[in-house]
């Protein structure tokens, strides 16, 4: 039977195969995920479930701060009962004007459990004194053990926010799950990621928006695919709060912030850029990067020592021959300028003797199963314990081993693996069986569906302490992987395990973007990609974009490349160094805006809408965002830059500008008229600016001709900025009468200004602009040119920027070409599209199929990532060797387009003389239907034996919800989605199957086909066909 390997973000090199076995046909392995974009139709359960019985007569929304009840009746277990009709939810204000909880009854909020969410859960229970209503009243009904929210908005609402999401940035159409997973290679129909923040952002067709925020620990559906309508799902009873409507977004953000509070202020170095790998082997490759960085004057902050500096992936301990001195390698390192972050995970090797493994087992902090013994999984170094972060005890065991660690020079501490991630395991993480024994004020004793979603968040406050500890005059500094809404609290975040490839460099900014609209503006993604080597373009093109993210951080992994910055030619690294240099400039007015975002829980990075909200057209742009004022604009395709590219400005005058470094492969920058825009000198790092650098304000007046804009300065690290040890600095510009005076408006915090000369550069168009000199905190006057020298200058401007991009060398492109005949082929996915149909395959390891989408119906029955899973064949070679894994020798590709059919044959060679062919193909005289004929054939030597097909379907759903029904019959099986009203349909030739196997998990399907075994020749090749075909059912 076959035992598909679940992927982790590292992947030990495995032991030799064994000998090969007779070859075998290997059909099919197939990652499906539903994610159909009809509406739930919501079926009853046989479980007890809490009924409304409401008063007909509306209750006076001023009298008691809500809606009343007038009983709750409980609906014993049937057969088939039904779900209870929608009731509008009850209703009490709270926090402040505009905030709103909504329970399903008072037995219901009696019975919420505590929120994790609320920077302070008292918050969340009392009720507030005011005269305000809410303008949207949740439906509320429960089915079975489930809480069903719907909530209708205004036709033309747009959505955003639930969190860390793949796929686009506006969100209707689209559903999520919150329930924390190790996503290595996520695409962007994958319905769960690393983290769970269950928050709607809407936008309303007038620009208000109104933020919902379902507060439940418990994997809870968010449906968005009802045009401009809300739903929910989760078991037990939980609260809806809302926010809003309020007139802008960034008003819902900054009323969020006052209930899950803001970003921890960042240490100023955190917001350099950072270099990473899995896995930097040793202290002299460690040092040796991070010299070569300043040699080739390219910026750089911080280095990360990935799993591998430890001492066989044992927490808190150190390689003693790779990395025999920590202390005194970051010693080096800090004398150059550089930090040093390094990674610590849940999982604990169950070792006797082992001093982590000793003082959790006698402060008896791991997490039970449900006899109370302490449960084992395997991870990293083999059987681990994992502590349970919801005691106390716990807690502060972890964090007194977080402080000692801090001793050795660790600057920053990276937590990993932290879903909690859990090797072989169909679920990918531990049973929900599992105990953990909680503190009472946030839960108690609960098993693992309760914390699971907050495990992480838990261990990064565990951590955050433990750092706090250690130094009260430093900020504590954790990137996490797993997380909740709240989490921004304690950690900043990276959207995980993504791939080298251009679908993944365009969704880094959404899921930036949407991690920002739910409350953590501190997140990037891995520039370059995890996941596979990029091609010299592709990181050139990411190392532009992910200069200007709020967290910027290359990195890779183990096997692939180098994915330094220097390591693709010097058109790359010279682009690198531009695009970083920039960022450093920048990293006044970044600072600032993590300030203002640390103060009011604004955005750092913003979407382009938020400029004017109101404008509809501005709501789905996907590769431009605000960083504040300035807004940035990129190219995620390979054959155009951004200066080739179309971009949609908001409303007012956007002037474009650079640093004198523009380049075809980074992005374009715009400043917003009645901005100004504080800058720095271009360094190498953080520490070697001083206050007394000379200060640059590059100003656009707007059509008023005045201009303002803020720079926050202070230590950059420790606590002094609470305590008044700042400067807060508002500048201010006005023309009048041909002049344009600049000056300083109000100040706040009792830092003295430095005495610091200041650049004054006024945007005129075009790239044009003119320039004085003054002393800071001296008004400083400039002569604006007439309206004949403007025009003049900006002519001239423009025309040069265009000769000076025509001369620029940009990146060579050397992507591996698609490919015709015995071409080398593409790991870039070919679209195939026809009739029902649209499939993406990948022509590398074997062809894997790798989406699935029905047309008609707009759902998605297939969505994997490239390197692993998804609908391929095996040979038996594979199957007991390296599995889905190992490389095809592909032979040859083609594409056939005949008509309204498309078609894709590929072969793989699998040794000893045989090919393994698989012919996919959209049936012209068909289009409801795909097929796949696979088959293993001998073509220079006559024997063999024997093979097999196999089918992996993942359903990210829990199987008893019933929502599926799985049935299988003699040639065909099937698979249900009862809430759709749909049905995948496979149906194969019982003559070509020996045997069929069906394993139903607690996640997912896993589908075999087993061909029979015998000999291959060339007369006789092994053969298995089947079709795919979507049907509505009842």
């Amino acid at each position: 039977m076959l035992a598909t390997p679940t992927h982790a973000p590292h992947n030990p090199a495995s032991s030799s195969p064994p000998p090969p076995p007779p070859p075998l046909l290997a059909s099919s392995h197939s990652h499906f995920r539903l994610t159909s974009s009809h509406p739930h139709l919501f079926r009853g359960s046989p479980r007890s479930r809490l009924r409304l019985i409401r008063d007909p007569g509306r209750a006076d929304p001023r009298a008691g701060g809500g809606g009343r009840v007038v009983g709750v009746s409980a609906a014993g277990r049937t057969a088939s009962s039904a779900a209870a009709p929608a009731a509008e939810m009850e209703w009490v204000r709270v926090l402040e004007e505009g905030v709103f909880r909504f329970d399903a009854s008072g037995a219901a909020r009696a019975a919420a459990a505590p929120s994790f969410s609320f920077a302070e859960p008292r918050r969340r229970e009392a009720a507030r004194e005011g005269a305000d209503a809410p303008a949207v009243v949740p439906a509320c009904h429960v089915v079975g053990d489930a809480q069903k929210v719907l909530i209708k908005l205004p036709a033309g609402t747009s959505f955003y926010g639930t969190g860390e999401a793949s796929g686009p940035l506006e969100r209707t159409g689209k559903r999520v799950f919150t329930w924390n997973t190790d996503a290595w290679g996520f695409g962007p129909g994958t319905t769960s990621l690393y983290q769970s923040h269950p928050w709607v952002l809407a936008v309303l067709p007038d620009g208000k928006a109104l933020g919902v925020l379902a507060d439940t620990t418990q994997r809870c559906e968010i449906d968005l695919r009802e045009v401009s309508t809300i739903k929910f799902s989760a078991p037990s009873a939980y609260p809806i709060i809302t926010f809003g409507p309020f007139n802008t977004p960034s008003e819902v953000m900054t009323s969020l912030s006052h209930a899950i509070g803001t970003v921890s202020m960042p240490p100023k170095w955190s917001l350099g850029y950072q270099q990473c790998r899995w896995s930097y082997d040793s202290s002299e490759k460690v040092l040796k990067v991070v010299r070569t960085f300043r040699e080739k004057g390219i910026p750089c902050d911080v280095v990360w020592m990935d799993i591998d500096y430890m001492d066989g992936f044992r927490c808190f301990t150190f390689d003693s021959s790779r990395f025999p001195d920590p202390k005194s390698m970051v010693d080096d390192l800090h004398s150059i300028g550089c930090k040093a972050i390094w990674m610590l995970d849940p999982g604990i090797k169950k070792e006797e003797g082992y001093f982590v493994y000793e003082t959790g087992s006698e402060n008896e902090v791991w997490i039970q199963k449900a006899d109370g013994s302490p449960f084992i999984g395997e991870v990293w170094p083999g059987d681990c314990v994992f502590p349970d972060f919801t005691c106390k005890r716990t807690r502060t065991w972890w964090a007194s081993l977080v402080k000692d660690f801090i001793s050795n020079g660790v600057d920053g501490i990276w937590n990993d693996m932290n879903e909690p991630a859990v090797f072989k395991s169909t679920t990918k993480t531990m049973p929900v069986s599992n105990i953990h024994r909680g503190d009472d004020d946030i839960g108690g004793v609960q098993n693992h569906s309760y914390y699971h979603n907050v495990y992480g968040m838990l261990m990064a406050r565990s951590t955050y302490e433990g750092m706090a500890k250690a130094n009260t005059e430093k900020r504590p500094f954790v990137l996490t992987r797993a997380g909740f809404i709240g989490s921004q609290r304690y950690a900043a975040t990276w959207t995980g395990d993504n791939l080298s490839n251009w679908e993944h460099l365009h969704m880094s900014v959404p899921m930036v973007l949407q991690l920002g609209l739910s409350g953590q503006p501190l997140s990037g993604p891995d520039i370059g990609g995890f996941a596979g080597n990029a091609t010299p373009k592709l990181f050139g093109r990411w190392m532009g974009l992910g200069a200007l993210f709020p967290f910027s951080r290359g990195h890779t992994e183990t096997g692939s490349i180098d994915h330094e910055p220097w390591s693709f030619g010097e058109e790359c690294e010279e682009v690198c160094r531009l695009a970083l240099l920039r960022r450093y400039r920048l990293l006044p007015h970044i600072y600032t805006l993590f300030y203002l975002s640390h103060m009011k829980g604004t955005p750092v990075a913003a979407p382009v809408f938020f400029a004017d909200p109101q404008d509809p057209e501005l709501r789905k742009i996907e590769t431009s965002f605000l960083l504040g004022p300035l807004l940035v604009c990129a190219s995620t395709v390979p054959d155009k830059g951004a200066h080739e590219c179309s971009h949609k400005l908001p409303k007012g005058n956007w002037l474009p500008f650079d640093f004198g470094d523009s380049h075809p492969d980074l992005p374009v920058l715009f400043l917003q008229g009645g901005a100004i825009l504080p800058i720095g000198r271009p360094i190498k790092h953080v520490g070697e600016a001083s206050l007394e650098d000379d200060l640059s304000l590059i100003i656009s007046l707007d059509e008023n001709g005045k201009a303002e804009g803020v720079l926050f300065e202070d230590a950059g690290d420790g606590y002094g900025f609470t305590q008044g040890n700042y400067l807060l600095t508002y500048y201010v510009a006005e023309f009048h009468s041909s002049v344009v005076s600049v000056k300083v408006l109000k100040t706040e915090g009792s830092w003295r200004r430095p005495k610091r000369n200041l650049n004054i550069s006024i945007l005129l168009g075009g790239g044009a602009m003119i320039s004085s000199r003054g002393i800071d905190g001296e008004e400083v006057h400039l002569t604006m040119p007439s309206d004949s020298e403007v025009s003049s200058l900006v002519a001239t401007s423009e025309l040069e920027q265009k000769k000076r991009l025509e001369m620029i060398k940009p990146i060579p492109d050397m992507d591996e070409p698609a490919g015709q005949e015995g071409a080398e082929l593409s790991k870039s996915p070919v679209d195939m599209k026809s009739g029902d149909w649209m499939l993406k395959v990948v022509p590398w390891i074997g062809g894997r199929i790798i989406s699935m989408t029905h047309l008609p119906s707009d759902s998605q029955w297939l969505h994997s990532r490239i390197e692993i899973n998804g609908y391929e064949e095996y040979s038996g070679t594979e199957y007991r060797s390296a599995g889905c894994t190992e490389e095809y020798n592909v032979m040859r590709r083609y594409l056939e387009q005949s008509g309204e059919e498309e078609s894709v044959c590929l072969e793989g060679d699998i040794g000893g003389g045989l090919l393994l062919q698989r012919h996919i193909s959209i049936l012209k005289d068909n289009p409801k239907i795909f097929q796949i004929d696979s088959s293993i054939q001998a073509r220079n030597v006559g024997a063999g034996s024997g093979g097999f097909s196999s089918i992996l379907f993942e359903v990210q759903e829990y199987l008893d919800t019933l929502k599926y029904v799985f049935l299988l019959k003699v040639g065909e099986w099937m698979l249900v989605d009862n809430c759709a009203g749909l049905s995948l349909v496979n149906r194969f030739d019982p003559s070509q199957v020996s045997k069929c196997l069906v394993h139903w998990g607690t996640g997912d399907v896993n589908m075999e086909l087993w061909s029979e075994e015998r000999p291959v020749s060339k007369e006789t090749p092994l053969r298995i066909c089947h079709q795919y075909e979507v049907r509505q059912t009842n």
